[in-house]
């Protein structure tokens, strides 16, 4: 089957979607992992503040991130990364909103990129009493999740993906939408400032 796809996770430093602190990415050929990538990310001001419980759920302190580089410039080699692939995330509307948020506040230019949710499609295609990741996760067969790690956070996801995808004998991506009604979604900044406002807002009075 052509099941390809890069999977994508943000770990942030607080309940900003501004802050991110960390990003993992695995690309997808065939159904298979062919590539892993994760590096940290600098904070931008005034969305930088490391909160204990944040740190306490991935480990990853605000000294750690003090010589990465900011969201500007390790988004080259982000985008790089996952080419013209469609992004892969667990409750997308939360990776891609901070894709976008972090964005917006450094005034970054972020493409049009194509994206799918692993959390939606789980919904659609297992009945479990969680879609949590880690118990989506094992009902694919993943079952090494290190949750709030970024990398293995994101081949969860793409765990997910594939194993709905061989269930339905899909050969491509579109394939799995056409059978589970879970669409291929693609960032459009208008749309995406109000998600982002949104999340803000939400992150403000959680």
């Amino acid at each position: 089957m052509t099941i390809d796809f890069t999977a994508i996770d943000f770990e942030t430093a607080n309940g900003s979607p501004a802050s991110a602190c960390a990003v993992g990415l695995v690309k997808v050929r065939d159904g298979a992992v062919v590539e892993r990538a994760s590096w940290l990310i600098q904070p931008p001001q005034p969305h930088d503040a490391f909160l204990p419980f944040n740190v306490q759920l991935h480990g990853i302190s605000r000294e750690m991130t003090r010589s990465a580089p900011t969201w500007e410039e390790q988004l080259p080699r982000l985008l790089a990364f996952v080419g013209d692939d469609v992004l892969v995330a667990h409750n997308a509307r939360f990776d891609i909103g901070v894709a976008v948020t972090i964005s917006l506040a450094t005034n970054t230019t972020l493409p049009p990129l194509a994206y799918f949710c692993s959390l939606r499609l789980a919904r659609r295609s297992y009945e479990l009493h969680s879609y949590r990741l880690p118990v989506a996760a094992e009902a694919a067969g993943f079952t090494t999740l290190v949750h709030h790690d970024p990398v293995s956070d994101a081949e969860a996801s793409a765990a997910i993906v594939v194993d709905v995808s061989r269930r339905l004998g899909a050969a491509e991506l579109a394939d799995v939408c056409a059978s589970t009604g879970v669409d291929i979604e693609r960032i459009e900044l208008s749309r995406e400032r109000e998600l982002a406002a949104t999340l803000t807002a939400a992150a403000t009075f959680a």
